[in-house]
């Protein structure tokens, strides 16, 4: 696999976890109450940091 093209799968991979962040936050705001709530939205914000790590590396790279 080319460089580029591996560049490409991971700045998807950033997508998606960007994506799953959204739902999760937006899910554990409406729906859940407790203990469930705080770790779903710690889940999702785990998933926004790694997504925009991503992102950064994909395009300064």
């Amino acid at each position: 696999m080319s460089p580029a093209m591996l560049k490409m799968w991971v700045s998807f991979a950033g997508m998606a976890f960007m994506f799953l962040a959204i739902i999760l936050i937006l899910f554990s705001r409406h729906k859940l109450k407790g203990t469930v709530r705080i770790l779903t939205a710690f889940v999702a914000y785990v998933f926004m940091i790694l997504s925009g790590i991503i992102m950064f590396v994909t395009i300064f790279a």
